[in-house]
């Protein structure tokens, strides 16, 4: 990863984090037992949370509460990188059913979450390198240090899902906990349909062979190309047809490209970062206007949703749509 850098400052607020080497989707059993008897879940660090009841009351990051909301289920509170009234993942939502405990990255309120008595806290686990590899010295996503991590863990089980791999496996893993806190499978098969739809949708709009490259780009950094080896979304799209150039390096998840060498990296779409440089900025730097996908129009927005059948029905929509009026320029 470049410099100070976080995958999901640029995604839309990303980080490194966590507990474990473990495969692609985590390992060991990973049952969830629940009822009017006691419930357990092994997590993607092998962790296992275990109440005497299914849990009601989740507090969480944004980024995963987000899921289970678009599930059915309203979080208690949150904590993350930016406010939830700020956060794409939650537009249309009346935010005020949530205690917001944190809204800057590592800032948590303890005794504000406590006040919630959450019987569960969800979060993310980001792995170290492109093995996958999770690193227990590490805090998980949305803490500042370990020791924070543990006091929040004092007032309830805190479970941890991977971001790596296939977005396509983090969905499904996301849909096997919200099953096992109480969604049914009714719903997220539903959900599931528009999503293996746009999946379908966007299979289509791959086929004529475009290339594409998401980029987080500073005015006095340069430009940062995402590997889409790492990152969960950009992997899923490559298995659907999109082709993705590796920008080369030896570096995670990154490879910085300065302003003078970006005119090296020429593919026929560019995806820009939601937290970095905007379109129209990137535009008025000259090396990036002569790039083919910028002389033709082809730039559009890198976002970054939840991992869930709804949000990310929702963005391989965009995507495909943008695809769709783009042509080969390369």
């Amino acid at each position: 990863m470049a410099s100070t850098l976080s995958r999901r400052t640029v995604l839309g607020g990303l980080a490194l984090t966590a507990t474990g080497l473990l495969a692609a989707c985590g390992g060991g059993s990973r049952q969830a037992t629940s009822g009017s008897g006691a419930w357990s879940f092994t997590d993607d660090t092998g962790r296992t949370a275990e109440l005497d009841r299914r849990p009601t009351r989740i507090a969480g990051l944004n980024d995963a509460i987000a899921s289970l909301w678009n599930y059915g289920v309203v979080p208690v509170a949150s904590f993350g990188y930016t406010a939830l009234e700020d956060d794409v993942n939650f537009e249309g939502r009346d935010v005020s059913k949530v205690t917001q405990v944190g809204r800057t990255y590592g800032e948590i309120d303890v005794e504000a979450l406590a006040a919630q008595q959450p019987d569960l806290i969800l979060t993310h686990a980001y792995p170290v390198d492109s093995s996958g590899k999770l690193d227990a010295a590490k805090p998980l996503y949305g803490f500042k240090d370990l020791k924070q991590q543990e006091t929040v863990a004092a007032i309830a089980p805190i479970v941890a899902l991977a971001m790596r791999g296939s977005a396509t496996g983090v969905v499904a893993r996301t849909a096997e906990f919200a099953s096992a806190v109480g969604v049914s499978r009714a719903t997220l098969d539903g959900h599931r349909k528009d999503y293996d739809a746009a999946r379908q949708r966007l299979r289509k709009a791959t086929g004529s062979g475009l290339t594409a490259m998401a980029v987080a780009a500073y005015p006095a950094e340069g430009v940062h190309i995402a590997k889409a080896v790492d990152d969960p979304a950009l992997r899923s799209y490559t298995e659907l047809g999109l082709k993705y150039p590796d920008p080369g390096g030896d570096a995670y998840y990154w490879q910085q490209v300065s302003w003078e060498n970006i005119g090296e990296h020429r593919t026929d779409v560019v995806l820009y970062s939601l937290r970095a440089m905007t379109g129209k900025e990137l535009l008025e730097q000259p090396t990036f206007a002569r790039l083919p996908a910028a002389a033709a129009g082809q730039v559009f927005p890198w976002e970054f949703s939840a991992m869930d059948y709804v949000a990310q029905a929702r963005t391989i929509d965009r995507l495909a749509a943008n695809l769709e009026k783009s042509r080969k320029v390369t």
